[in-house]
């Protein structure tokens, strides 16, 4: 009883001492059999043990290299003391629940990114951010094969959703700051924000400017 003072004898003491590493229920049971005690509670007796300084020998978590009790053994509904709603809530590969259900998106499906591209889910694998792919650069692939190597696809007509091949052209990635007006092209009118029929000749000077500047950097090497 908590406020009240328990007594021991020297020999129940030792035997406490000696046993300290048991579980206190473990501790409880056997002290109260041994010793024909019926006022000591289990709490009592874990207060004692740490009143005297004793040391169980266990830490409350996992140590590096310890095996799990459990390990490899079955979980089966009603035997070995399982309650029978264990599976309903263990973890099953691949399955999705909660949250990640409700979230999912079927591969196939398509989805607008925040620049204004079509994306499409082509895998559920990872890494994460490989699951969805632009689907005007899918579609520019099956007519004309992979996208060759420092090129990336310039759209042609100002809408990055509309994912028809021939609204795409593949430009090397240097010319990407000339067509934008950037890097050195302030006084160049942005390709994206040319009027329709100028577009096609900003594209053709900035080709023409990029082969110039590769065939220098030839000459010069």
């Amino acid at each position: 009883m908590k406020g009240v003072w328990i007594p021991y004898s020297v020999e129940q003491l030792a035997w406490i001492d000696a046993n300290a590493t048991l579980s206190i229920r473990d501790l409880h049971r056997e002290f109260c059999g041994r010793f024909d005690r019926t006022d000591v509670s289990a709490a009592n007796l874990n207060s004692l043990r740490k009143r005297r300084g004793l040391k169980t020998g266990r830490t409350g978590r996992f140590e590096k290299g310890q095996t799990p009790s459990n390990k490899g053994k079955p979980c089966e509904p009603g035997k070995g003391g399982r309650h029978p709603n264990a599976r309903r809530t263990h973890f099953v590969k691949g399955e999705r629940r909660g949250v990640a259900a409700r979230l999912y998106k079927p591969i196939g499906t398509e989805r607008l990114s925040k620049d204004g591209y079509r994306e499409r889910k082509i895998h559920d694998g990872m890494p994460l951010q490989s699951r969805w792919r632009a689907v005007h650069l899918i579609e520019w692939e099956i007519l004309n094969g992979p996208l060759p190597k420092g090129h990336a696809l310039k759209c042609l007509d100002g809408d990055r959703s509309n994912v028809d091949p021939s609204n795409w052209e593949a430009v090397p990635r240097a010319l990407l700051p000339r067509l934008a007006g950037g890097n050195g092209h302030r006084n160049v009118v942005a390709f994206d924000e040319a009027a329709p029929e100028l577009r096609p000749t900003i594209l053709a000077l900035a080709r023409l400017e990029h082969a110039a500047r590769a065939a220098k950097s030839g000459d010069a090497a």
